[in-house]
C-alpha cells in the first residue's frame, strides 16, 4: 500500500544508507520543510554481504602500505577478488535500496551513502580500505545496476561520506537529535570502530578538518599501547575480554557473548568481565577527558599515536577557553551505557572517573571545572537508531538545496 509521505517534496524518496564492514543497512527518511528537520521513517532494509552470491568468505585486504603507495601514486589497481568482492557490495547496497522502494511505492529517489575507507579523489568511491575491497568506481556501479531496473535516481550520488561525520549531521539536523539544541558539543558513537564528531560556536566541524589540533579516537593509543578505538569498539570490548579471561575469540562468537552479555556478567561479579568494564570505564573517562581538556587548553599530549610519523598536534585552536555543553555517547556504545547492567559497571564507574579527573586537572579553570560539576546531566545517551544512515540522507538533501 502506499504511504503518504506528507514531509518530501516532489514526490521523491530520501534514503539513507548505512554500509557498514559485514552489512549494508538502509532507511526511509522522512522531511519536514518548514523547519528543515528529519526523521527517520518507518521502513529500513538491510542485507549481509555474506548472503550475496559471489561472495568471498576468505577475503583477504590488500596491504595497507601497497594500498598507500597505489593511492599516492594515483594508480589503483584492484584486484580480481576485490572486483568480485566490491560487486557484492553493490548488489547488497542495489537490494536494500529496491526493497525500500518497494516497501514505500516510490520509485523516484535522492540518495545519501557512507561507507568506511578513505575515498577517491571524486569523493564516489573507497580508494584505501582496512577490512574490505578497493571499490573506485562504487558510485558508477551502483547508479549503473539501479538504473537497469529504470529507478529513476533524481541526482547522482555527490559523494561516500563518513560514519563518524554523518552521525554528527544526524544528531544536528534530526528533530530527536542531541546536537541540534547546543552550541558545543561531542559525540562518541561506538559500534564495529569508533565515531567521533564534534559542534562549536553552532556549527559541525568534522574531524578532518581540525586534524591539526585533535586526533580521532582510532587514532591515539593509550599507555598500554592499545588503540582507544577498542574501548568504545564492540569488537574491541570482545577482544579485551577475551584477552582477560583467557578465551578464544571464536569462542565468544559461538556462545554468543557481546559486551551487553560481558556488562551482565560484570554486573554478577565475574571476574575476567569486571576487570574488562574497568578498564574500559577508565579508558573511556581519560578519552572524554582528552576532548574536554583539548577544547579549553589546547592538546596536553596524553596519548600517542598508533602512526609515529603523525605531525605533531599543535596547541593552538580558535575555540580556546570553550566548554562542551553536552557530550553524546551513540551506537551500541550507547545502548550498552543506557541497558540496566552497563548504567552500573560503565556509566557509573565513567562519570566518576571522568569527574576526578576533570577536578584534579591543571588544564582546566576552576570555573571550567564548576561547569562539568553535573556530569551526569551533561552525558547523554543518543536517541537515534540510525544515527549514521539519516546523516548519510540528510547530507544528500542537504546539498540537493544548494
Amino acid at each position: 500500500m502506499k504511504q503518504e509521505n506528507k514531509y518530501t517534496d516532489n514526490n521523491f524518496l530520501l534514503i539513507g544508507i548505512d554500509g557498514g564492514a559485514t552489512k549494508v543497512s538502509g532507511w526511509q527518511i522522512s522531511v519536514n520543510e518548514k523547519d528543515e528537520s528529519f526523521l527517520l521513517g518507518q521502513n529500513n532494509a538491510e542485507r549481509s554481504y555474506i548472503d550475496i552470491p559471489g561472495f568471498i568468505p576468505d577475503f583477504k585486504p590488500i596491504e595497507l602500505v601497497k594500498q598507500l603507495a597505489e593511492k599516492e601514486a594515483a594508480q589503483i589497481n584492484p584486484t580480481d577478488d576485490e572486483e568480485q568482492q566490491a560487486a557484492v557490495y553493490v548488489e547488497a547496497c542495489a537490494q536494500v535500496i529496491e526493497e525500500l522502494i518497494a516497501k514505500c511505492d516510490n520509485n523516484r529517489i535522492l540518495i545519501g551513502l557512507g561507507m568506511p575507507g578513505l575515498k577517491t579523489e571524486n569523493k564516489r568511491g573507497i580508494a584505501m580500505i582496512a577490512n574490505g575491497p578497493r571499490m573506485i568506481k562504487f558510485s558508477d556501479q551502483l547508479e549503473r545496476r539501479l538504473q537497469i531496473r529504470e529507478i529513476d535516481i533524481i541526482q547522482p550520488i555527490q559523494k561516500l561520506g563518513s560514519d563518524a561525520d554523518y552521525c554528527g549531521i544526524g544528531e544536528n539536523y534530526s528533530s530527536n537529535g542531541l546536537l541540534c539544541d547546543v552550541e558545543n558539543g561531542y559525540y562518541l558513537g561506538g559500534g564495529t570502530g569508533a565515531a567521533d564528531a564534534m559542534k562549536l560556536n553552532g556549527q559541525l566541524i568534522p574531524f578532518d578538518e581540525a586534524k591539526e589540533w585533535i586526533a580521532k579516537t582510532w587514532e591515539m593509543k593509550n599507555a598500554d599501547g592499545k588503540s582507544m578505538e577498542q574501548f568504545a569498539s564492540s569488537r574491541g570490548m570482545r577482544n579485551i575480554y577475551a584477552e582477560l579471561s583467557g578465551r578464544d575469540i571464536t569462542e565468544l562468537h559461538d556462545q554468543q557473548i557481546y559486551p551487553p552479555q560481558i556488562a551482565e556478567m560484570a554486573k554478577d561479579l565475574d571476574t575476567a568481565a569486571k576487570k574488562t568494564l574497568d578498564l574500559i570505564a577508565e579508558n573511556l573517562a581519560f578519552l572524554l577527558y582528552e576532548r574536554i581538556s583539548t577544547l579549553f587548553s589546547g592538546w596536553q599530549d596524553l596519548f600517542s599515536f598508533l602512526n609515529p610519523n603523525k605531525p605533531k598536534l599543535i596547541k593552538d585552536h580558535p575555540y580556546w577557553n570553550q566548554v562542551f555543553d553536552r557530550i553524546i555517547i551513540g551506537q551500541r556504545l550507547g545502548d550498552l551505557f543506557a541497558s540496566a547492567a552497563g548504567s552500573v559497571v560503565l556509566k557509573k564507574p565513567v562519570l566518576r572517573k571522568l569527574d576526578e579527573l576533570i577536578q584534579q586537572s591543571n588544564a582546566l579553570t576552576d570555573e571550567a571545572k564548576k561547569h562539568y560539576k553535573n556530569l551526569n546531566a551533561m552525558l547523554q545517551i543518543s536517541k537515534l537508531r540510525a544515527a549514521p544512515a539519516l546523516g548519510a540522507g540528510i547530507d544528500a538533501y542537504l546539498n540537493r538545496k544548494k
